[in-house]
């Protein structure tokens, strides 16, 4: 039998993949809808392979990812999302990580995509390799220093409403997730960034050609 823990705080999620995966026969799914309880579990019971999800509420997959590498060096871990996960491929790497499968995965992708980290192999998809040389390259900061700078979809898409003025409320409609993971993926942001406020996100963004003149509003001349 193949032991799945699926870290993930989305209760239709959860039960919608652990029908897909269960009807294998030979797989069974646990779940662990906190960071503090996948930890907890992972640490009294081993498990063949662990889909995370990569934005939970109280930290990311990549993070949660590499503390528990860290107490189980050999652990298969696959990231579990609803967004494209190109722009994190290089922390996905240096985390330990297997791969990634988008939450939009059928059946036999989904199923696919475990066996596979099963047997040792990266699981991405197509697309992304096709871009791997442009996304791991190293971006020009706006002092002129060299550093290796991502940013998910997800990320990409706040800093675009962040420069059209919406309200955390809008956005959190928007992308269709809570007020309290928006703030969590804020926070990340403009850590990222190293800037303090909306605006200073904004022009940062900007000024390293994350967003350009066509996401801000136009003013009438």
């Amino acid at each position: 039998m193949i032991d799945i823990l699926l870290v993930d705080d989305h209760p239709s999620v959860m039960e919608g993949t652990k029908v897909l995966l269960e009807q294998e026969g030979d797989m069974k799914v646990f779940f662990a809808q906190t960071a503090a309880k996948a930890l907890e579990m992972t640490d009294n019971q081993p498990f063949d392979v662990m889909l995370i999800d990569l934005h939970m509420p109280d930290i990311s997959g990549i993070d949660l990812a590499k503390k528990v590498l860290g107490n189980t060096p050999n652990a298969i871990i696959l990231i579990y999302t609803g967004f494209e996960f190109k722009n994190h491929f290089n922390l996905m790497i240096e985390a330990g990580i297997s791969g990634y499968v988008l939450k939009t995965a059928n059946k036999e992708q989904l199923v696919t995509a475990v066996r596979c980290a099963m047997r040792g192999e990266a699981v991405l998809p197509f697309n992304l390799m096709k871009q791997l040389r442009r996304l791991t390259a190293p971006v020009q900061s706006v002092n002129n220093d060299r550093e290796t700078f991502a940013i998910s979809d997800k990320e990409h898409h706040i800093l675009k409403e962040i420069a059209r003025g919406r309200s955390n409320k809008e956005m959190a409609e928007t992308l269709i997730m809570s007020q309290r993971s928006l703030e969590y993926c804020l926070t990340n942001l403009f850590q990222k960034l190293k800037v303090k406020s909306r605006f200073e996100a904004a022009m940062k963004a900007k000024q390293m050609e994350l967003l350009s003149d066509s996401d801000f509003p136009q003013t009438s001349p």
